[in-house]
């Protein structure tokens, strides 16, 4: 992959250095208490906003990137399952960071730290928000106030979700394939010979549906649409780890970035002629079902200390009202503990 593409490969977002987010459906939860993992429920479609040129707003062919269809106050969180090599992977919600609470930055810092460590974290369900908590990324249109931006800046200019990877520096990088190298060869050299009968191919990823021919749906021309972005819901048990390797171990450029548009779903069917998934699952029915909900525990990792700015945001519904969906707490057998090829490049404009 060219240094600086970002490409997508079925609905998994490809940065340089091997980075790959998926953005997940799942239950939103009560904004009262704290909560185990909610589960996934799907991947939500992920489109190149360049393909759809004649019928996204002006404002996103300037920014270029990436867009998904999303629900009014659906939850979502970010899969870095996969990624290959060590990373710092920067989130901006409305260019704010999700991990310190300070305007979106072109740097790493590391006090506050404003990154998360690739493969180190598996996952962002939401903002950085208390110790050893989160609290979850949840769908809001912005002129409310209530996104995590607003709440922050006091201003909604930019919505959506901004992504950028810096890849360890040419000799840390080095270091960690030669590593690499060495323990692969060690477990070769350890483990019994493979039996043919013993080894299973991977199962291929399911491709998405191509988009529509031209990218011009019978949707008509581009036009303002109503701009998303992400404000919190409830709080989850979840650690955002602290990078415990040296200091000056990453680049000092990144290697890629990608801004996610976030569009309503009727939006999505104007602009791409595609069918939005369906409405999320309703909570109360999952968890009579007796399905999963999740927690993740890892003994080696030290959390990330919360910043005020990010404590102190407040859940839409203060702005959109009570939740009235009906809420049956997991037992406690539910919840179950975790243990420790691209397509066309995605454009890159100007934000």
């Amino acid at each position: 992959m060219p240094e600086g593409t970002v490409r997508i490969d079925g609905n998994t977002l490809l940065l340089p250095g091997g980075v790959r987010v998926r953005f997940m459906r799942t239950l939103r939860l009560p904004e009262t208490g704290t909560h185990a993992l909610p589960p996934g429920l799907g991947e939500f479609p992920v489109r190149r906003v360049e393909d759809y040129a004649d019928s996204v707003p002006e404002a996103w062919r300037t920014r270029g990137g990436v867009m998904l269809p999303v629900y009014l106050r659906e939850a979502m969180w970010l899969s870095f399952g996969g990624s290959q090599e060590p990373a710092a992977l920067q989130v901006g919600v409305g260019k704010v960071c999700a991990i310190s609470g300070r305007p979106w930055s072109a740097r790493l810092h590391r006090d506050p730290q404003n990154y998360v460590v690739l493969p180190r974290q598996p996952w962002l369900d939401g903002i950085n928000s208390g110790k050893g908590t989160v609290r979850q990324f949840v769908a809001v249109p912005l002129g409310l106030g209530a996104t995590v931006e607003g709440q922050v800046t006091g201003e909604e200019v930019w919505g959506g979700v901004q992504l950028q990877s810096f890849p360890l520096n040419a000799r840390r990088l080095a270091e960690w394939r030669e590593e690499q190298r060495v323990r692969a060869e060690q477990a070769r050299t350890a483990a019994p010979p493979l039996q043919a009968y013993g080894a299973m191919p991977a199962a291929p990823m399911a491709a998405a549906p191509p988009p529509a021919p031209g990218g011009a749906p019978a949707g008509g021309p581009p036009r303002r649409a109503a701009a998303m972005g992400l404000g919190v819901g409830g709080s989850m048990r979840q650690e955002v780890y602290r990078d415990d390797r040296p200091a000056g171990s990453w680049a000092e450029e990144p290697s890629g970035r990608v801004f996610v548009h976030l569009v309503t779903p009727p939006e999505w069917r104007r602009i791409t002629g595609e069918a939005p998934p369906p409405s999320p699952v309703d909570r109360a029915a999952y968890t009579r079902a007796g399905l999963p909900w999740f927690d993740y525990y890892d003994q080696d990792a030290t959390d990330t200390a919360p910043p005020d700015t990010l404590g102190g945001v407040k859940p839409v519904g203060e702005w959109l009202g009570d939740d009235h969906e009906p809420w049956q707490q997991p037992s406690p057998h539910q919840v179950k503990p975790l243990g420790d090829a691209p397509g066309e490049p995605v454009g890159d404009g100007d934000w």
